[in-house]
């Protein structure tokens, strides 16, 4: 259903800091024309948390507007489940093909909490639901046994993994059911998810680099590891470098660059720092970004 390439797009700024609708139109066109198979807008690379109600839902709204070939997966998540429940049913009433919902951060739920959290989201609303592992951003880990208790509910249809627990990750595989879907949360482990048999990434660097992260999972669906190995170490340095600060501090530094916003977040995150800029600016000549 979200199987390829997703792009967990920025939302450009304007120079006031207002959110930028031509850049993000552009940006959604880009990714199109890219080969980009899925649009997630109102991510953390999106800049969900620093977004108001009215502007998380006008961003989704213009993605949709916008889109003609990818699937809009919006994100919907909260630390509140009626926030979640909300924000979920505003996507889906938008048109959006999915939502993908972070699990709840800050509070530290039971595992017992985030199943019930995502028990009342799917139960709201009549669109496809991608859970959301981030443990490094929430403070908690959703369990191998709580996703696939998960992945029985018919509304829930896949994973965001970005736990970098490798064996947990490969536990969901082999053991989900089937159609349930594993996308890869971190560009640098992509390629190693796929040959374990997941299904594709939802992916930052595919902002700026959307047709070699398209080639690659491309590739790796296909089983030309040995093409998506070579994008891949071509690749590498960016995937490494793009977290050389916060996500998205240096992916909004380089979308900047590329005319897609004003470069900068919004507080409580900072413009890339000069050292940042040194570790991102000789990639990206070496990649004629």
């Amino acid at each position: 259903m979200f199987a390829g390439t997703g792009t967990a797009i920025i939302t450009p700024f304007d120079r006031d800091g207002s959110v930028d609708e031509e850049a993000l139109r552009r940006l959604v066109r880009f990714q199109e024309e890219n080969g980009v198979n899925t649009l997630i807008p109102c991510g953390s690379t999106g800049e969900s948390a620093m977004l108001s109600h009215e502007e998380h839902i006008r961003v989704i709204s213009i993605v949709v507007d916008e889109a003609k070939k990818a699937k809009v997966l919006a994100g919907a998540g909260s630390n509140c489940t009626s926030e979640a429940v909300m924000l979920s049913k505003k996507a889906e009433d938008l048109g959006a093909d999915g939502i993908l919902s972070i699990s709840p951060y800050y509070v530290k739920p039971t595992q017992e909490g985030i199943y019930q959290h995502y028990v009342a989201i799917e139960e709201a609303v009549d669109v496809p639901i991608i859970v959301y592992n981030i443990p490094g951003r929430t403070g908690s880990n959703i369990t191998v046994d709580t996703m696939l208790r998960l992945a029985e509910l018919e509304g829930i249809v896949g994973v965001k993994e970005a736990s970098g627990n490798m064996s947990q990750i490969q536990n969901i595989i082999a053991r989900r059911p089937e159609g349930f879907e594993v996308l890869s949360g971190d560009d640098s482990i992509t390629l190693a998810l796929m040959s374990m048999g997941a299904d594709g990434v939802i992916s930052v660097t595919s902002n700026c680099c959307p047709g070699l992260v398209s080639e690659m999972v491309n590739n790796a669906q296909s089983d030309n590891f040995e093409i998506a190995k070579n994008i891949h170490n071509k690749l590498l340095p960016l995937f490494g470098a793009l977290f050389c600060e916060s996500n998205p501090i240096p992916i909004k530094y380089v979308m900047g660059t590329m005319g897609y916003g004003n470069g900068s977040p919004r507080l409580p995150l900072t413009p890339l720092s000069e050292n940042g800029r040194a570790i991102l600016d000789p990639i990206l000549r070496d990649l004629g970004i």
